[in-house]
């Protein structure tokens, strides 16, 4: 039997964690990139959180709530980190850190300007890669800052390869490979070429630290509740046979751990305390603090470290030579209780998990072609690199403890928010430009994850849900800089998603999940009910929704009084918000019979709205525009007079998003849900047609629920697919190219003046501020829900059904050439040219040829609506991660010879089939 053809070695593990029997989640790359400039550490007067803990400050600044470091990793409640520090002999600082430009220093907003990469992951964490380059000369961090605050919002960011610290190779690959041989015992490798063309020397300093947990209001913990502190002990202790040196590392709840390493070093010791002199000119309690080790390499101060080798933050100090074109590495091993020989295994260790790793990748997809497979592999590597531990109590932050707060605290940024407490290991969209969890980011992370990690993804959903995050009120909370904005209710989605892959992949559906998450989504599906509609008219208007400067005007804002805002996308999320809700429910009533209330509630609710996106409600306002044949925002003035607003973007294709198919299976036992359908036959309401819900089924017999018929769908995707609207060669724009031309919108009532441009890469409007933009590039993750919708459209009308495609020879097209049309422009951002380029990365980049960068990969946040180039965060693997699902959509045919056997049992049982899950 050949090794991808039985349960593999990092699926076992997979499984043993899901059963309780092993903690493989232990330890993993929970350590953010950046946690300095982040809400949780602002305790100024004024709210300003990137100044008040910057860059210049976090090398010798202890952090209150969580720690930052290079390729790091640290345990599931960040007790004890682990990370690597460079030194080139010619910065002006001890490289601890990726840096980069605040969000008032980017003229794009907040901007990493390093160049790192997740190589590779398994999702056990038993095998992780990390690649770092490293300038040979001094960083530039004077001429960055500089530059771009020379810049305008109209020029391009000023990036490191601009400033040709790169030239003539003159840099270091830094990789830090980590291997496990148990859940508790991890190798650690730190390989380091020269790619310059003369030798060069290199101090790379392997760093481990406990977090600083003693100093905030010992006696509570993380929860509020009692307990006995004491501080952790980092102490050199003998070396066994085959290391140099050695470190214990004693903690009450973690245990006694030690590090180990091969090569001969220069142990340094200090403590994880804040250098109060050099920050307040106030005298440090001890003479070891944070700082320590740059002022003891860099500048040469002997006493910063401390001579009797102990304290809470240890490093290695390593000085390697390389000639050019040489490769020279360091072993350590870092292991829960003593090993008497710690690196026999360690060769044998790392060979066997990177190839258990190769075999899980390609189990997840055998046939998929070396490019893909890349893709595949990187992404996912980028979405498991992107777990962060995450902490947070906002009642300790707004009361103060260590460092008592401004009085205006308690009414200012998330004062509502008292009961959030959060010590969680979370998805996060950017571990440094976002290193902090967003909830309609997470819910697209769930659908990568749940590729590699369905109990983790299962687990992501839930916790959102939990009583120390979902707000009383039911509402989700957003994201930190402020949780009460409103986010598209998408984790419904994602819930539902996430179980029908498990389903799949062991044979059996986790209906106590579903009925967990479905008792707490109804609360947040209330609170948008009576939060949002607030005339009750089933039209919905959540502000921005994450679509940030999309519109005409800042959605967040209210209007002049007695106007308002009837949003086509809010109330399009809300419509598939109510039929997630509806198929969730009757997932459940499938087997538990009294789920069939639900089900009715949520289809009636759906219908209620799709009856007022009609114009049938008592306003008689349609959010569809019949002369262009497209849904649009409405403005209503005092008197009740309306206007749509004339924007062409996702604002209007979101109404698409409302579709499921509902098999017998799910109307076998629910006899008055059935009923209720007959009741809307066609999908009349009150005598309306406002959806489509045909009583007949189709050759699988199977019904259809949406709010478009086929005129409307086939109006929608006409322009969809249309590349002189919103198609561009790498997949749906966000806005419509119409808009270079027709931007003008006129005077609109309650607004003014409106303008609407097509603006296909960086932002320049300060609208929502940051570096992202909605008007015009394209974003992975509503092209994703996108693609899913007409693949359920083409489920249900199936090949005879065809739509206007101005893009194809002949000018129609099937849904599922559709489909794969749009998803294989998406892949093709990734994907080489015939000439060899990466359409991802600009002209006269590494990425296109040099053989050091040619294989690498970054997932940025957005893409240019016209040529493809990432744009935004480099690393949001978070939601453009789901490029993952797009090349396993692909290959789909190709099930993983692990769930093939459930899957056919599965289908034995039930009408359903892989394309459906």
């Amino acid at each position: 039997m050949k090794a991808n053809e039985i349960l593999n070695s990092e699926r076992q593990r997979l499984e043993a964690q899901h059963d309780g029997r092993e903690n493989w989640r232990l330890w993993g790359p929970y350590l953010a990139e950046r946690a300095w400039g982040t809400v949780r550490e602002d305790y100024s007067a004024d709210g300003n959180a990137w100044g008040y803990l910057d860059h210049d400050q976090a090398r010798a600044r202890t952090y209150r709530w969580n720690e930052d470091g290079m390729g790091g990793i640290c345990d599931e409640k960040q007790r004890l980190c682990f990370a690597l520090a460079l030194w080139n002999g010619e910065d002006p600082i001890l490289k601890e850190r990726a840096f980069g430009l605040t969000g008032n220093q980017g003229n794009h907003g907040e901007d990493v300007k390093e160049y790192y990469f997740y190589l590779d992951a398994t999702p056990s964490h038993s095998y992780l890669r990390y690649l770092y380059k490293y300038p040979q000369a001094a960083y530039p961090y004077a001429q960055l800052v500089a530059e771009n605050g020379r810049r305008s919002r109209q020029d391009p960011p000023f990036n490191l390869l601009d400033t040709g610290v790169f030239n003539e190779q003159r840099y270091w690959d830094v990789e830090v490979r980590y291997a496990k041989a148990s859940p508790e015992e991890i190798h650690i490798r730190i390989i380091a070429s020269n790619r310059g063309p003369q030798a060069a020397t290199l101090h790379i300093l392997p760093t481990l630290w406990f977090r600083n947990t003693w100093s905030w209001g010992a006696g509570v913990d993380d929860w509020g509740a009692p307990k006995a502190v004491s501080k952790p002990l980092l102490a050199a202790v003998p070396a066994p046979s085959g290391a140099q040196w050695a470190v214990r590392a004693d903690d009450e709840t973690l245990g006694a751990y030690f590090l180990y390493g091969r090569q001969q070093a220069e142990p340094l010791y200090t403590e994880n305390e804040s250098n109060a002199e050099r920050l307040w000119n106030h005298p440090n309690a001890t003479p070891y603090v944070k700082d320590a080790f740059h002022r003891y390499v860099v500048n040469g101060e002997l006493a910063a470290v401390n001579p009797a080798r102990t304290g809470t933050r240890f490093a290695a100090w390593h000085v390697l030579t390389a000639a050019a074109g040489e490769t020279v590495s360091i072993e350590l091993t870092l292991v829960r209780g003593e090993l008497q020989a710690p690196f026999d295994q360690e060769e044998e260790v790392f060979v066997q998990r990177e190839a258990e790793a190769t075999i899980f990748y390609e189990d997840l997809q055998p046939h998929c072609s070396g490019e893909d497979a890349r893709i595949l592999r990187q992404s996912l590597a980028g979405m498991i690199w992107s777990k962060q531990f995450f902490h947070f109590d906002v009642a300790r932050w707004q009361d103060g403890d260590q460092l008592p707060p401004p009085a205006n605290r308690k009414h200012g940024r998330n004062r509502t928010w008292r009961h959030m407490k959060a010590a969680d290991v979370i998805s996060m969209p950017d571990k440094w430009e976002y290193p902090w969890f967003a909830a309609w980011d997470l819910a697209f992370h769930c659908a990568a994850l749940a590729l590699v990690d369905v109990d983790f993804a299962k687990d992501q959903i839930e916790l959102l849900l939990k009583e120390t995050y979902l707000h009383p009120n039911g509402q989700i909370p957003a994201y930190e800089w402020a949780f009460s904005d409103v986010n598209p209710p998408v984790l419904a989605m994602a819930a539902l998603k996430v179980f029908r892959t498990e389903r799949v992949q062991r044979g059996k559906a986790d209906l106590n999940f579903l009925a967990r998450v479905t008792h707490k989504m109804l609360m947040n599906y209330t609170w948008w009910l009576n939060r949002k509609d607030a005339e009750g008219n089933n039209v919905f208007e959540g502000g921005f929704l994450g679509l940030d400067n999309i519109s005409v005007y800042d959605r967040s804002q209210p209007l002049p009084a007695g106007y308002s805002l009837k949003q086509a996308d809010s109330t399009g999320w809300m419509a598939m918000f109510a039929l997630n809700m509806t198929v969730m429910a009757l997932e459940l009533a499938a087997e538990m019979h009294d789920y069939e209330d639900v089900a009715i509630q949520c289809y009636e609710q759906f219908m209620a709205i799709a009856n007022s996106i009609a114009g049938h409600s008592q306003t008689g306002l349609s959010l569809w525009d019949d002369e262009d044949q497209f849904f649009k925002d409405l403005v209503v003035g005092p008197d009740g007079q309306s206007r749509h607003i004339d924007v062409f973007s996702w604002v209007g294709l979101i109404p698409l998003f409302a579709v499921e198919v509902i098999d017998q299976r799910l109307l076998k036992n629910v006899p008055r849900f059935h009923a209720a359908l007959v009741g809307h036959y066609r999908g009349t309401f009150n005598g309306h047609k406002v959806a489509h819900c045909p009583i007949q089924s189709n050759v699988r017999e199977e019904h259809l629920l949406s709010l478009l018929g086929p005129a409307r769908l086939k109006a929608v995707l006409r322009r969809v697919l249309d590349e002189s609207q919103f198609l561009s060669p790498f997949g749906v724009r966000s806005v419509s190219r119409v808009h270079a031309e027709q931007c003008d919108l006129g005077t609109l009532p309650g607004i003014g003046q409106a303008l609407i441009e097509y603006v296909p890469g960086e932002s320049n409007s300060g609208l929502f501020g940051g570096n992202s933009n909605w008007r015009g590039p394209i974003w992975m993750p509503t092209n994703y829900v996108l693609v899913q919708a007409i693949e359920k459209f083409h489920r249900y009308y199936g090949d005879s059904f065809l739509v206007p495609a101005p893009c194809c020879e002949g000018g129609q097209s099937t849904l599922k050439e559709a489909a794969k049309l749009i998803s294989e422009r998406l892949v093709n951002i990734f994907r080489r040219t015939p000439d060899g380029r990466l359409p991802a990365f600009p002209a006269g980049s590494p990425f296109h040829g040099d053989p050091h960068w040619r294989d690498l990969l970054l997932f940025h946040e957005y893409f240019h609506g016209d040529t493809g180039q990432g744009l935004g965060a480099m690393h949001q693997t978070g939601w453009t991660g789901l490029v993952a699902n797009l090349v396993e959509r692909r290959y789909r045919i190709d099930i993983p010879a692990f769930w093939r056997q459930q899957l056919e049992a599965v289908e034995a049982r039930q009408p359903e089939t892989a394309e459906q899950v």
